[in-house]
């Protein structure tokens, strides 16, 4: 099952979405208490950089949120309108709506249950989750003026059509704030499709030594959790899931298999 977890990435299209959702689905039978809101790699700073300062009740989740703030921290959200697609648990859509207080924060996910518990649990003005597919986003063009993506691509069925969506409901000189694992040597090809589909790159940055040393500064964390939580048939496939320290996701970022990057992009 573990196996079965590590290689979900690279089954066939049709295969990824269901299984999204599964593990979408275990994670809010199991997660009672609501504390597992993320469920990205996370990113740590190097070279001694500044680390991001935080509200005590955020220190938990700190790698997890300093991703989020990596990929959107160099445009000005403040009073825009703004659709996550891929948004999961709901910690990042959080985080930035109340970090940077954009007018209005939809989150956008295909598990029904997830957009049930996010719009239960998250209080946050401007802040709301609808379910839909990043194939076929529900907004109307030119609608919002960024879309975030975060570690959610890789699972798409079309990751060009999704791209089209992205710019479709883009206004003019919006933003696409978009970062992946992705293969080695499939890294020219997205970017490739990026600029096919309307996008102009602002920066792109290859975070893989960041994301690396979050999941290894973080590991503790998400074991304690995955034992707390888990029931022991599934907590080995639940710590591939989470990429701890010693599974093969965190030894593909050291031995060159994946590369994360991170994107600013417009449409132009």
């Amino acid at each position: 099952m573990a196996n079965f977890v590590d290689k979900y990435c690279e089954f066939p299209t049709m295969l990824r979405r269901p299984m999204w959702r599964v593990w979408h689905n275990l994670l809010i039978r199991f997660d009672k208490d609501s504390t597992v809101n993320f469920m990205n790699y996370g990113y740590a700073p190097l070279n001694g950089d500044k680390p991001l300062e935080l509200n005590a009740e955020d220190e938990t989740d700190r790698y997890c949120i300093q991703l989020y703030h990596h990929v959107v921290n160099s445009v000005e959200l403040e009073n825009k309108r703004v659709i996550e697609v891929g948004s999961g648990r709901g910690g990042g859509a959080s985080f930035i709506s109340r970090y940077f207080k954009p007018l209005k924060y939809t989150g956008i996910d295909i598990s029904a249950n997830v957009i049930k518990f996010c719009n239960s649990f998250y209080r946050v003005p401007g802040l709301s989750f609808v379910e839909g597919r990043a194939e076929k986003i529900p907004m109307p063009d030119a609608s919002c003026d960024a879309v975030v993506n975060v570690e959610s691509a890789r699972c798409y069925s079309n990751i060009k059509t999704f791209f089209n969506e992205v710019n479709r409901v883009l206004a003019d000189k919006g933003n696409f704030l978009f970062a992946d694992m992705i293969e080695k040597e499939e890294v020219d090809g997205i970017r490739g499709k990026l600029m096919e589909c309307g996008f102009v790159i602002k920066s792109e940055k290859d975070i893989t030594k960041n994301v690396a040393l979050g999941l290894e500064l973080d590991t503790r964390r998400r074991e304690e959790q995955i034992e707390r939580k888990i029931p022991g048939i599934l907590k080995k496939s639940f710590a591939s899931f989470a990429g701890t320290k010693g599974t093969a996701r965190f030894d593909s970022f050291k031995n060159g298999k994946f590369e994360y990057r991170s994107f600013v992009l417009e449409k132009q």
